[in-house]
């Protein structure tokens, strides 16, 4: 019998697309081809829906399968909804009417880490799974466990090491968030971590390791964009896929840039993504060095997703110089699916997705001279851009991606049949 799914994210991939809500909302889609009766809700708050008065729910979409959790009043320190009485009721009433046997959970910011609670109270034969995308539940600065001053990669959370990153929250504040999160993700069934890396990290919080399920993101099936046509191109060019941030090593990435065109070197560098959402200071920044670094450097802007795989086919070479553990970026998996190399850093599950000299280039992490060093590489060796190409890993599809979790949802299913 298959199973009836309620998969929630923290935004919904048309209002914000990000990997996260992308690859939740893709697999919801991939649940439904499966069988299964799929209904997906997204989290969302002022920045890209007002509250409607009357209910906690919105509608979004034309299929009736979709919809939009208002959550406008969140803590995100504890990850806690603020306004229970006005939230909960309605979560409890949506659970009873679509009656989930499984509830698939992306993140818990907006949402609430008391929403696995309630989902079990609620319903207590539900299964519950919840795959760990990026480290909020473990750290207070935006889940990305970098340091807050000097971006120093944090390898290990506790109290004191948090508490010295954010002086101005008392020791002990951290001390009640890590008992609070982790007392209500006691009553998740099963985690899923599409990298090694991330599950150690979670494991060294102190979720135990049987708990955490590896299961790769999966893309849906794309095939080969065709590339572009004779003659062959007269210089090398680069492309940078998604938004630009501090984190995701832009002025990095410009900074590299301009080494090279102070070197003399004639490139090509194709920035597809637009800055949502930041600061006046890191726009500033980049707006400079988008200046300094024109005409090489050519700003594209935002790109619809159905688009991707052509730009990525008139790329040599795509470059995802995050500076922070990324776990799984969907850039790298739609470059790899296009049989294009990719040049990271080696850090966090880009390290895993990319091997040195197989099917990209790694570099150190906020390092712009090593970075314009492998563009430089890449650039004058055809035949090397030619073996990291057949070497790309074409990411799993979307629908096994689903495959496995439905057989991680049955092997739940069994277990509590064994249980009872």
């Amino acid at each position: 019998m298959m199973a009836r799914v309620l998969v929630a994210a923290h935004n919904h991939p048309s209002l914000h697309p990000g990997g996260t809500e992308i690859f939740a909302h893709d697999l919801f889609r991939a649940y439904q081809r499966a069988g299964c009766e799929a209904l997906f809700l997204g989290a969302t708050n002022h920045i890209h829906r007002e509250a409607r008065p009357g209910t906690s729910f919105q509608s979004i979409g034309d299929k009736g399968d979709e919809i939009l959790l208002w959550s406008g009043h969140f803590d995100r320190f504890f990850m806690s909804q603020v306004d229970l009485y006005g939230i909960v009721p309605d979560i409890v009433e949506l659970l009873r009417d679509f009656k989930p046997d499984v509830v698939h959970l992306h993140h818990l910011l907006l949402l609430g880490a008391e929403f696995p609670h309630i989902v079990r109270q609620t319903l207590p034969e539900c299964r519950i799974v919840l795959t760990l995308h990026d480290y909020y539940p473990i750290c207070h600065h935006d889940g990305l466990m970098v340091r807050t001053s000097g971006k120093e990669l944090c390898y290990g959370a506790s109290p004191d090491r948090c508490h010295s990153c954010f002086k101005d929250i008392a020791l002990d504040k951290f001390v009640l968030r890590e008992r609070h999160l982790k007392s209500l993700l006691s009553v998740v069934d099963a985690f899923v971590s599409p990298s090694e890396f991330l599950k150690q990290r979670y494991v060294d919080w102190g979720i135990a390791a049987e708990l955490i399920h590896v299961i790769a993101n999966g893309q849906p099936a794309r095939p080969l964009a065709a590339k572009p046509a004779a003659p062959a191109r007269s210089k090398p060019v680069f492309g940078y896929f998604g938004n630009l941030n501090p984190w995701k090593g832009t002025t990095v990435l410009l900074e590299a840039a301009k080494q090279l065109i102070a070197e003399g070197f004639d490139f090509e560098l194709r920035v597809h993504g637009a800055a949502p959402f930041q600061s006046e200071t890191f726009v500033a920044d980049i707006d400079r060095l988008f200046a300094e670094t024109a005409p090489f450097v050519q700003r594209r802007g935002a790109y619809r997703r159905e688009d991707i795989g052509n730009h990525i086919a008139a790329v040599d070479c795509a470059i995802m110089p995050s500076i922070w553990w990324e776990n799984a970026p969907l850039v790298i998996q739609e470059a790899q699916g296009q049989e294009c190399p990719v040049i990271t850093s080696n850090i966090g599950g880009m390290a895993e997705m990319i091997e040195n000299g197989v099917n990209g280039l790694t570099v150190p992490p906020n390092d712009p001279l090593a970075l314009a060093a492998a563009m430089r590489r890449i650039a004058e060796d055809a035949d090397l851009r030619a073996h990291l190409s057949l070497g790309a890993r074409h990411p799993d599809t979307i629908d096994t991606t689903a495959g496995r979790y439905l057989d991680l949802i049955e092997t739940l299913r069994l277990d509590r049949v064994e249980a009872a």
